[in-house]
This record gives structure tokens, C-alpha cells and sequence, in this order.
């Protein structure tokens, strides 16, 4: 039983610093915040959760794989370099023509919708996958985990619950910020486009030199 708690907080803590720092998913979680409410948010941070637990479920049945065969990271990586530059071209766009309209316009949307583009982005994300693999295959290391299924449940389930709890408080935190919403709004999209850059080049530089 230890060893499932000190699975689960490792994972939890290993999940929750991964989405901390600004990015894709969480500045998409404040942003349907702001823009159409908290409770949007928090259908989308859900979304993303469960395609987290997707991604972490597949990322213990390719750990094995990756050791073998690093080919794989590279592959996953290459098709991650197109994605963020979709999505930085994108967002740039999308931040031009905001320009024109009210930032602050309420859109009504559906719960459902905002859930599906949850699990959209996070599946988009491709380098949640080999993240994953990676820490799957430290705590295999580190005896943390085997392949049974209380440890592969506990580990998804960690990834999850980190995953959706900076989403929650990113989208608590910029509720409260509706003062500051209607520049945040015109913003976002801007901020979303540099850091799709950003990982652009981190990833390039992961591939060129790795």
C-alpha cells in the first residue's frame, strides 16, 4: 500500500509541475474562463484530464518500447514540430481578427463542445506521450511501479487528478481577475501564438541535437 501512495504523489506532483508553466492547455482553461465562464473551463480542464489519462495509459504500454527503440521519440517529436507550427500560425491569426470584435462578447457554447476541445488540444499535445514513458519508466526504475493493474490505475489516475488541478486553478484564478478580462481577452491569443513558438523551437532543438 506505501508504494501506491508514494506512486501516486510522485505522479500527481510529476503532472501537476508539467502543467504549471504557461502553455497550450492551461492558457486555453483560463481563457474559455474568461470568455465563456467558469463552469466551460471546467468542463474543458476535463476534457484534457481525461485525454491525459488516455495518453498515460499508452505511455506504460510504449515504456518498454521507447527503451528499445528510440526512434519512436523521434517520430512523435517530428509530428509535434508540425503541430506547433499549425498552431502558432493559428492563434497569430485568430489574435488579427480578434482585433475586430468585442474580446469580451459572450459565446454561447455548449458544455459538450467545450469538453471535446479539451480532449482535442491535450491529444494535439505530443509530447505528453514520451513525457510519460519517461517518468513510467523512472518509477519502474525506482521499483515505484509494476505492471500490474492497481499501479498502471493508480499512475493514470495521478496523471489526471495533477493534470486537472492546475487547470482548475487557472481557471479560478483568472475568474477572479474580471477586471483584467477584457485585456487578457485581446491578449491570450497572442500569448498562445509565441508559446506554440517557444515549443517550436525547443522541440526543433530536441530533434537537431538528440
Amino acid at each position: 500500500m506505501t508504494h501506491i501512495l508514494i506512486l501516486f504523489f510522485a505522479t500527481f506532483s510529476a503532472a501537476f509541475m508539467a502543467t504549471v508553466p504557461p502553455g497550450l492547455l492551461n492558457m486555453n482553461a483560463a481563457k474559455i474562463s474568461v470568455e465563456k465562464g467558469k463552469t466551460n473551463g471546467i468542463i474543458f480542464s476535463l476534457g484534457v484530464s481525461c485525454m491525459i489519462m488516455v495518453q498515460a495509459y499508452i505511455s506504460v504500454l510504449i515504456s518498454k518500447f521507447l527503451f528499445n527503440h528510440p526512434e519512436i521519440i523521434d517520430w512523435l517529436l517530428k509530428i509535434a514540430l508540425v503541430v506547433f507550427a499549425f498552431f502558432a500560425i493559428f492563434f497569430f491569426l485568430k489574435a488579427k481578427n480578434s482585433e475586430e470584435h468585442d474580446p469580451l462578447e459572450k459565446v454561447k457554447v455548449s458544455k459538450k463542445n467545450s469538453f471535446f476541445k479539451g480532449v482535442l488540444l491535450a491529444a494535439v499535445n505530443l509530447l505528453t506521450i514520451p513525457y510519460y514513458s519517461g517518468l513510467n519508466a523512472m518509477w519502474n526504475a525506482s521499483g515505484w511501479i509494476k505492471f500490474q493493474f492497481k499501479d498502471i490505475a493508480t499512475f493514470i489516475l495521478a496523471a489526471g487528478f495533477g493534470t486537472f488541478t492546475v487547470l482548475y486553478l487557472y481557471t479560478i484564478y483568472f475568474t477572479k481577475l474580471e477586471a483584467k478580462s477584457n485585456r487578457f481577452s485581446k491578449n491570450s491569443n497572442y500569448i498562445l501564438s509565441v508559446l506554440m513558438a517557444l515549443l517550436l523551437v525547443i522541440t526543433l532543438i530536441r530533434i537537431l541535437y538528440t
